[in-house]
């Protein structure tokens, strides 16, 4: 088991003209990786870190749901919904914005945004 884990996240957003730009953001993880994993693709896992409301379900369609306020509760206004687009245990997770959570100000932005997590031992 590795002692390190890569999370390298990819933000890709498609243009018409210019082709699609990409944002790459890489962080080495003292963990193995079968932990950052989970960090992303479990519920408790993301609530570890992410969101004190966090939901996935992992499979192609499914969705992961995130409320960043603790006062707040999955499903109300402020909730963030991504559909899981793709996704390969232990390796790559393939996310898209499907709901911007009320007042987000760049709603039609974020439908042409998604994310791609890559992990990778190191």
């Amino acid at each position: 088991m590795p002692l390190a884990a890569l999370a390298c996240v990819l933000i890709g957003a498609a243009t018409p003209a210019a082709g699609p730009p990409v944002l790459v953001t890489e962080a080495v993880i003292t963990a193995p990786v079968d932990s950052v994993w989970a960090a992303f693709a479990t519920d408790r896992g993301l609530e570890s870190w992410m969101a004190p409301h966090a939901t996935i379900d992992l499979r192609i369609g499914g969705a992961m749901r995130t409320v960043y306020d603790p006062k707040g509760h999955l499903g109300d206004p402020s909730t963030i919904e991504n559909a899981v687009l793709a996704y390969e245990p232990l390796r790559m997770l393939a996310i898209r914005v499907s709901n911007a959570p009320t007042g987000f100000p760049f709603p039609n932005a974020i439908k042409a945004m998604w994310t791609v997590i890559y992990f990778e031992p190191v």
